[in-house]
């Protein structure tokens, strides 16, 4: 089946008008009557397709009683979806869901990490040890964040592939002391007995090597094109158009050759564990 053309905001979006109307408690055939629409018209819309206009999009979400930082969110999103890339800015709890949505719908997840354990396969204990030596937001509730990201724990299935590329250094670097370290080691060995994953090191001693310019995620869809997720500070970017996504697809491969396999990587975390 060819793969459809569908941006991550217009999926973001097609996500949050659906999840109005199922709270609502009318079917789709029930509010485009109500709307006096066509069911097509409201079905093309909650597919992220467009079809209406920004008033008529105000009218129906204010007919679903949707409150106002609903309908402002969404409207916000509704004049994005023709963008090629969809930059966020917010906070790190706000960024999440949406990361987590399309990693959900995601049937290949391949992570690099430059200088920490991919976010994937952290414990609890080093979540909280990376925040704490942080620069904080008085107004944001780590706990919350945390909670937030365990979230990423339950997409780990046999129905995905996840492939991780690791720097050395993320190993190395001492985040919480030694006790926090073993327990994610060990996390680490657990994760990699597990068919679906694969965890490969870059090793220190090749010098130079690919994706030095910082980590990010690519998402592999079985429906939708491959996306490539940036997380900053307080933004989080997510790349669809086709000439950058193949430099990042080149970094994979160059990766794939420049580390290590899945069993000298383990041996590499072993000699560090032990």
């Amino acid at each position: 089946m060819p793969r459809r053309k569908s941006s991550v905001v217009g999926r973001e979006f097609g996500e949050g008008v659906r999840s109005i109307i199922e709270r609502s408690g009318m079917t789709h055939r029930r509010l485009a009557e109500k709307m006096g629409w066509d069911e097509a018209k409201l079905s093309d819309m909650v597919r992220g397709k467009g079809g209406v206009t920004e008033a008529e999009l105000t009218l129906l979400l204010g007919f679903c009683e949707a409150t106002p930082l609903e309908i402002q969110y969404l409207v916000a999103l509704f004049r994005e979806t023709r963008e090629s890339a969809y930059l966020r800015f917010s906070d790190e709890l706000d960024q999440l869901p949406v990361l987590l949505n399309q990693e959900r719908l995601a049937n290949e997840i391949t992570v690099w990490s430059l200088s920490l354990i991919p976010g994937h396969l952290q414990t609890t204990d080093y979540m909280r040890a990376i925040i704490a030596g942080a620069a904080q937001d008085e107004s944001v509730d780590y706990e919350k964040v945390i909670e937030a990201k365990l979230e990423r724990h339950k997409l780990f299935h046999w129905s995905r592939t996840f492939v991780f590329y690791i720097h050395e250094q993320a190993l190395r670097l001492p985040v919480g002391g030694p006790d926090v370290m073993k327990d994610q080691y060990i996390h680490l060995l657990g994760m990699m007995e597990r068919p679906y994953i694969t965890l490969r090191v870059v090793p220190t001693a090749i010098g130079a090597y690919a994706g030095t310019t910082g980590s990010f995620i690519q998402l592999g869809y079985e429906k939708f094109e491959s996306v490539v997720f940036l997380e900053g500070e307080s933004s989080g970017l997510f790349i669809e158009e086709p000439k950058p996504l193949a430099r990042y697809s080149r970094v994979l491969k160059l990766l794939d050759v420049q580390a290590l396999g899945p069993e000298e990587s383990k041996g590499l975390i072993n000699g560090i564990l032990f």
